[in-house]
């Protein structure tokens, strides 16, 4: 799979190859991941991406990749000292909404229509890290944005609360950090970057990554 063409790759990794190698060398230079005795690197982040993309159980991936059942991630303590751990250091956990198909009156419909067409509920949902659903916001229309749905359930008096320096991991259709924060965001409530994203996007990579010159426009 490291060496099949792009199309295959993008399917199999959600990223060309050209993507895949940077980050490569992006883990290995600033995050400093390092190959194991038996296992590049370059299978490491393979297996890895694999996985995330299908949902993959390890059993798949041991046929898909060959490898033992062992070889998988490992736990990490909340005081690890390794130097990889800093960036999840105060991450409670992750979110990210699903639709639940629904039943809706005749002149509902459009409200609960989704991006994909169906009739649905937008259902925000929060796990911990050991994978405990802490807090569930249902009720939502289909055709919110996961942006506004969060939106709702950090402004309810019993809603989602985050301790300051604390963070949820979570995809691009969430606000990202303070400083897009700060500007009203980047998500728009019909599921579409605003205008400008995509420059903001390449400056604020430039500055957190100097040296790589990675364009912030779209290969897929």
């Amino acid at each position: 799979m490291i060496f099949d063409s792009d199309l295959r790759r993008i399917k199999n990794t959600r990223m060309d190859r050209d993507a895949f190698y940077k980050l490569c060398n992006m883990l290995q230079s600033i995050g400093g991941l390092s190959p194991a005795k038996n296992m590049d690197i370059e299978e490491m982040v393979g297996i890895f991406l694999y996985a995330i993309s299908h949902n993959a159980k390890n059993r798949v991936l041991k046929r898909e990749f060959v490898r033992s059942g062992e070889t998988k991630p490992k736990f990490v303590h909340a005081d690890s000292n390794d130097v990889r751990w800093k960036w999840l250091k105060n991450c409670f956990g992750a979110l990210d909404g699903t639709y639940i198909k629904v039943n809706a009156l005749d002149n509902g419909k459009p409200r609960y229509r989704n991006r994909k067409g169906d009739i649905a509920t937008n259902v925000l949902g929060v796990c911990s890290q050991d994978m405990q659903f802490i807090y569930i916001l249902p009720g939502w229309e289909g055709s919110a944005a996961n942006s506004r749905v969060l939106r709702d359930a950090i402004s309810r008096r019993h809603g989602l609360k985050v301790a300051k320096g604390f963070f949820y991991l979570c995809d691009a259709g969430y606000r990202n950090g303070e400083d897009l924060k700060d500007k009203g965001g980047w998500n728009g409530d019909n599921g579409i970057f605003r205008p400008g994203y995509l420059v903001h996007l390449e400056k604020t990579m430039a500055e957190k990554i100097p040296n790589y010159q990675i364009k912030g426009t779209p290969h897929i």
